[in-house]
């Protein structure tokens, strides 16, 4: 099933990641760029080390020049996923080019590289959940309400999985279609931000 072939490949770049723990850190994806794993992993590492960008911008003591220079690294990040996701997409769209749709086909309110989006951020909640259950310094109460919580994600990855492969099933018998519409973000855009076209006049 995909849904275990892409979070396998998640889990790996999430501890290739955790090897050095540092944003600073330079990708070395270990698969060839003409393979969907190498988008895939190249997805979860955007999102592993957004996920730490978010961890350090809240630090309360954080100075504002660097709380500054962090938001353009989210913004910037941001847009990656995005792109990434749009890339994963095409994979797809090429793949299941040949498909006949049937005519009683319907369209899914996310595309696939969208629900395995969400999957790639599912699997970051669990590692960092299951690291806090395993906090030796954290009290028991504590370890023991993250169980709990990561009783919850890991129901939702077994939800999440299975509507994945349905989709892409159904995608492959006809029975839906693929519709990708680019997200179009305004606000990275000069020529659609109003504050950033203003300054160009």
């Amino acid at each position: 099933m995909f849904s275990k072939f892409a979070y396998s490949i998640f889990e790996q770049s999430i501890k290739d990641y955790h090897v050095y723990d540092s944003v600073d850190q330079p990708i070395n994806n270990p698969y060839p760029n003409e393979k969907i794993e190498h988008l895939l992993y190249f997805k979860n590492w955007i999102d592993t080390v957004q996920w730490h960008f978010e961890d350090i911008i809240r630090d309360p003591n954080i100075a504002p020049v660097a709380a500054l220079t962090l938001k353009r690294k989210i913004d910037a990040s941001n847009q990656e996923r995005t792109d990434m996701v749009e890339y994963i997409d095409s994979y797809f769209l090429q793949k299941y080019a040949h498909i006949t749709v049937k005519p009683s086909a319907k369209i899914n309110s996310e595309s696939p590289a969208w629900t395995i989006d969400r999957l790639s951020i599912l699997a970051l909640k669990i590692y960092h959940m299951n690291e806090e259950v395993n906090r030796a310094e954290a009290s028991q109460e504590h370890r023991d309400k993250c169980q709990v919580k990561l009783n919850v994600l890991l129901e939702q990855r077994t939800d999440l999985s299975t509507a994945i492969d349905d989709l892409l099933t159904d995608i492959e018998n006809g029975d839906k279609f693929m519709k990708v519409y680019k997200q179009m973000k305004m606000y990275n855009d000069d020529d659609l931000n109003p504050i950033l076209y203003q300054k160009k006049k």
